[in-house]
């Protein structure tokens, strides 16, 4: 009989974490690399270049892809023959190696849990505890698939009760637009099929766990309705014209994954989840002998793509920035922002908004008057970094924030990632304003531009405190300019209408 140790399981939760916080998986660093080679949209192209770029740059540092660490996902398939050398439960276990690899002082992950979700969401510091999933098979081992799942890309989840005749497939390709670009493509489409609502939800989670195989899959051909299914739903998404980043572009899913159960004859339950461009999961298993051993992937697998500014590209000063530098900013523009600028997330402008909507002053110090403001959540720094990997935060979740912050607070631009939606946008408009999008999925890479870093304002918000950052050519696109012309609107218009004339050629 198999004998698992509770330190195998720690310390193979904890190594696995810290293994996929700063390396993709070879499958989509080899899709990504032809994702780049086919991109004939200017923006998506650079985009990709950035995520590649930042991928071999976090490979070779040991720091994380995305400022977004992650939660925690774990799928467990312990053998009926296995007994454990513990007295503590295997939630414990699990716990525990999470709370280690994200504590861990040569490389700390960022803490987004918080508990009491529907109010105080106090963060938990560690970013325990993780979603487990547990399953009793048949064997003498442990089976565990690891994953750290963005917010971003989880919060575009949709489920929905379909009727037995409908249209899996049409009910997908229609939800992908609404999911906007907050899910930070390309990346993958999990489906769950049948079940109960929650079976399908957990199936289209699980089916992100399995490898990138569609340029086989295409090569050889479908050979059940599945992977027919999985064909039509790629062909038909990437023929939205979304592209990287929603900017517009051949390439919006490198994988589409389906997953079905049995289900009640009167019943369709169907589930999507996306996986970002900061894809992180990993599979291993304990049989007695030891932890885990994990193997780094081969640096040689990343193509020879070295991301840099175009020399075209204009460079624009942060300090003393005016309304009409602003206004001659151009939809898809590309520019490079040098000087300081103001962070936020959530949580800070939910107080900073309470506090200018009531007249009162904000904390002594900060003011955004004529300032940009950045939204992102940084990771902590280690060694000789002025702040860890600062990738940009979903831009949606400040719109009801953007007329107050605007119109009272004085800003002249804003930073994040993904689309604006039209509230915002119509703010921008009125006040002759401007957002401006930077690459999710780059944050390693973004934070090579920022020189220095201090608090502002509410340091007891931790990574969502306020901070001024002093940034030296980070780069940047106009996505929505003082007009309230949106890249995010135009992009995948123009791309899809181009695709409709262009074949998509997937390499096996």
């Amino acid at each position: 009989m198999t004998v698992i140790h509770e330190e195998d399981l720690v310390s193979s939760v904890a190594d696995a974490l810290q293994y996929i916080s700063y390396y993709h998986s070879p499958d989509f660093i080899e899709a990504m690399g032809r994702a780049y080679a086919a991109e004939q949209g200017p923006a998506a192209r650079d985009a990709i270049a950035q995520i590649l770029t930042n991928s071999r740059l976090c490979a070779e540092g040991h720091r994380p892809i995305c400022q977004d660490t992650g939660i925690v996902i774990v799928f467990v398939k312990v053998g009926m023959q296995v007994r454990w050398n513990t007295t503590r439960s295997l939630e414990d276990l699990i716990n525990e190696g999470v709370r280690r690899a994200y504590i861990n002082a040569d490389n700390p992950l960022r803490g987004s849990m918080v508990t009491d979700p529907s109010g105080t969401r106090k963060n938990t510091r560690d970013n325990t505890p993780a979603v487990i999933h547990v399953e009793l098979v048949s064997g003498d081992r442990i089976d565990v698939t690891i994953s750290a799942k963005g917010g971003g890309s989880e919060n575009k989840a949709m489920f929905e009760m379909l009727n037995p005749s409908d249209s899996v497939a049409d009910w997908v390709v229609e939800r992908v637009p609404e999911m906007g670009a907050g899910w930070c493509p390309p990346g993958m489409l999990g489906i769950g099929i049948g079940g109960s609502a929650e079976k399908a939800l957990l199936l289209a989670k699980e089916s992100l766990m399995q490898s990138i195989d569609m340029p086989v899959l295409k090569a050889r051909g479908p050979r059940t309705r599945l992977e027919e299914m999985r064909i039509e739903i790629f062909d038909r998404v990437n023929a939205l014209g979304i592209g990287a980043q929603g900017l517009g572009g051949l390439t919006t899913v490198l994988d589409v994954k389906i997953l079905d159960y049995p289900t009640h004859a009167a019943s369709l339950p169907v589930a999507v989840i996306p996986n970002c461009a900061a894809t992180r999961h990993l599979h291993f298993h304990l049989d007695g002998t030891g932890p885990a051993k994990l193997i780094p992937p081969d640096l040689a697998l990343w193509p020879k793509v070295g991301w840099a500014p175009d020399v075209n590209t204009r460079r624009v000063a942060l300090d003393g920035l005016t309304r009409q530098e602003v206004a001659s900013w151009k939809p898809g523009e590309r520019l490079l922002l040098n000087g300081k600028f103001l962070t936020g997330r959530d949580a800070a402008h939910k107080r900073i908004c309470q506090l200018l909507d009531s007249g009162q002053p904000l904390p002594e110090g900060l003011s955004f008057k004529d300032r940009v403001i950045y939204y992102v959540g940084p990771v902590d720094a280690v060694r000789n970094e002025v702040v860890g990997p600062a990738g940009p935060t979903t831009a949606t979740r400040m719109d009801r924030f953007t007329e107050t912050m605007l119109a009272k607070g004085g800003l002249l631009a804003m930073v994040g990632k993904a689309e604006r939606g039209p509230e915002a946008i119509a703010a921008i408009q009125r006040h002759k304003s401007a957002y401006l999008m930077a690459v999710g999925g780059a944050a390693y890479l973004v934070s090579q531009a920022i020189r220095s870093s201090r608090v502002v304002a509410f340091p007891d918000l931790g990574m969502e405190a306020v901070y001024e950052f002093e940034v030296k050519d980070m780069p940047v696109t106009v996505a929505v300019d003082a007009n309230g012309e949106s890249v995010h609107t135009t992009g995948p218009l123009e791309w899809r209408a181009k695709i409709a004339g262009i074949p998509i050629v997937i390499e096996s």
